[in-house]
């Protein structure tokens, strides 16, 4: 599968009508488009670093927002977000060190649980880890007040001003 650049026309445009958070989901759309709909290991080397970063941020986003960091390790995206290479590009490539700080605690404190974040679990075993594992939900506090109106405009205006790594 050939690799996947965004428009630089279109992404300008975009930026312009958008949110931060809008454009960032326009821009991941398109690469999980060209992917099929989801990645999988066939289809990850559509995608360069940065892309793998800006869609990392995406999820990170998205699932932190909806039930925080708890949510985003058992619906699957601890190995992509926390595992992977993205809160070590955060820090020595996009500067921002506080948010990958975060994310190097959230993991440490992942894999201190790993084992029941992990398990399989009904519904209202999940809801208890809420209760059980205040860290992580104190994490996902965080990253909502400290972070998150922060560095979604960064990263959306990082994706601009590097558009030719999109």
């Amino acid at each position: 599968m050939d690799r996947y650049h965004i428009d630089k026309d279109d992404a300008m445009r975009r930026y312009a009508e958008c949110t931060p958070s809008q454009f960032i989901d326009y821009v991941t759309d398109l690469y999980l488009g060209h992917v099929g709909g989801s990645l999988t290991a066939d289809n990850m080397d559509a995608l360069n670093t940065s892309q793998h970063t800006l869609l990392a941020y995406r999820y990170l986003k998205d699932e932190v927002m909806e039930g925080g960091f708890l949510q985003l390790i058992v619906n699957g995206y601890a190995g992509y977000v926390l595992e992977g290479p993205f809160p070590v590009v955060l820090k020595k490539e996009w500067g921002m060190r506080d948010l990958s700080k975060l994310l190097f605690d959230v993991r440490s404190e992942y894999h201190r649980h790993k084992d029941e974040l992990e398990a399989e679990m009904s519904d209202e075993e999940f809801m208890a880890l809420y209760e059980q594992l205040e860290t992580l939900n104190d994490y996902g506090d965080e990253f909502l007040d400290d972070y998150q109106e922060e560095s979604t405009p960064a990263v959306a205006k990082y994706v601009i001003d590097n558009i030719e790594e999109f």
